[in-house]
């Protein structure tokens, strides 16, 4: 009996279990870090720069790193990324143990874990549309589990455990982070090999470089994939910004309740992550990014007015739906149409917008709550967003990204090719075809 759905390569189950692990120590790392560097100094500039050391390859590096992973074999550079950060963390591990920790050294740290995570993150973007044949359903449903994993295992389990793990020991969370890392190593070394792209003329890194950025900006379909995230950045680190003082003061919620709002936020990722691809066949994948982000606005408005905490938390989890089944469609579709050869700088062109935008977010947040008052930088943050909504909406339409699919020899979920698809298949195999 033939379903009409393709199955996952073997392959995809073992880059599943190595990300969500390499998640999982993310998170225990992402909680005990600034506990970490707290047990050092209560300076809140040192502080910060631990904490900005991690953000900083992407904003320096990340389309030159995105031109070498296109140049290098992916399944390879995952793995010795992995590899790579599971040797660094014994450093501190070491420090730690023989207490010579120290504020440097911890910014050092999370810069080359930050460098790493630039090369690990690009190429498994890269190696998956390879992996998959490039099938855009089956990119939504890959995305979809790998967006999940990756919220429940960081977001979830992650952080109390990281908590917990700096109870016994400074060195601990971090040894455990390095475990993940050697693990999702070995796992990805073991990852089935892919085609290498065509190699294109020998160019300067620089120029190639700058070869896929221009790809982007060129292509108002991809440009409008990146606007979102770009703009949703500064939105959105400017409600983050703000949003303990705003869960203090206007809803009168401690540290507890606070830690609540975050978790609906994330349960509601979890929800939009696992919705996305539907939402995709439903209204096509186009009109559904234009419609969480329509969501994500709104929700946040909605924060912005709420006057007490349940209602708060409602929005939160809304906001984080949006934001779930977006991160599952928008990659998806981005590694649906890009070519091979450019799949590693259109993705960390994509991601270093992103990053960029995040100060501006969290200066705007910081200003309009000091010249104004804690509720302004959510209202100015709904406006941001919807307004991106508007202007983004052609840009990722529905006609463009069939069109777009199409080009690359895909046929859109949903379309009528791939209907007329199925009812072929269910005539000649008399089986009704199985939705994912």
């Amino acid at each position: 009996m033939s379903t009409g759905i393709r199955k996952f390569p073997t392959g995809f189950g073992r880059l599943w279990t190595a990300q969500t692990v390499s998640s999982l120590g993310d998170g225990v790392t992402h909680a005990a870090l600034p506990l970490i560097a707290l047990t050092l100094t209560r300076d809140p500039m040192a502080l910060a720069v631990v904490t900005a050391a991690g953000t900083l390859p992407w904003l320096l590096f990340g389309v030159l790193g995105g031109a070498l992973v296109d140049r290098w074999d992916r399944r390879r550079t995952m793995w010795v990324a992995d590899a790579g950060r599971a040797a660094l963390l014994a450093v501190p591990v070491a420090a730690a143990a023989l207490d010579v920790l120290s504020i440097p050294l911890l910014a050092v740290v999370a810069f080359l874990l930050g460098i790493g995570g630039l090369f690990f993150d690009t190429a498994a973007t890269a190696y998956l549309p390879d992996l998959l044949g490039r099938d855009p359903a089956l990119l939504e449903r890959a995305n979809s589990r790998l967006r999940g994993a990756q919220t429940a295992a960081s977001g979830f389990a992650g952080p109390p455990a990281g908590s917990a793990l700096l109870a016994l020991g400074r060195a601990v969370p971090l040894l455990a982070d390095a475990v993940s890392f050697a693990v999702s190593a070995l796992l990805v070394r073991s990852l089935p090999s892919v085609p290498r792209p065509v190699p294109q003329a020998r160019e300067s890194l620089l120029r190639q470089a700058r070869a896929g950025a221009s790809y982007v900006f060129r292509d108002r379909l991809l440009l409008g994939l990146a606007l979102r995230p770009a703009v949703g950045n500064i939105a959105f680190i400017a409600v983050e910004t703000v949003l303990a003082l705003f869960a203090h003061d206007r809803l009168g919620i401690g540290a507890f309740g606070f830690g609540l709002l975050l978790t609906a936020e994330a349960t509601g990722g979890l929800l939009g992550a696992a919705i996305a691809s539907f939402l995709g066949r439903r209204l096509g994948t186009g009109t559904a990014l234009t419609c969480t982000a329509a969501i994500e606005g709104l929700a946040v408005l909605g924060l912005a007015t709420a006057r007490n905490p349940y209602v708060a938390g409602l929005a939160l989890a809304v906001c984080g739906a949006g934001m779930g089944a977006t991160m599952v469609l928008a990659p998806s579709l981005r590694q649906a149409i890009v070519p091979a050869h450019l799949m590693g700088r259109v993705a960390s062109t994509s991601r270093m917008l992103g990053m960029c935008a995040a100060p501006f977010g969290a200066f705007l947040g910081g200003w309009l709550a000091t010249a104004y008052d804690v509720r302004t930088p959510l209202y100015a943050a709904s406006g941001l967003l919807l307004a991106m909504t508007a202007i983004t909406a052609n840009m990722t339409g529905n006609r463009r990204v069939e069109a777009a699919l199409r080009a690359a020899g895909a046929t859109p979920a949903g379309t009528p090719d791939q209907r007329d698809s199925e009812e072929r298949s269910k005539e000649d195999h008399g089986a009704s075809v199985a939705r994912p």
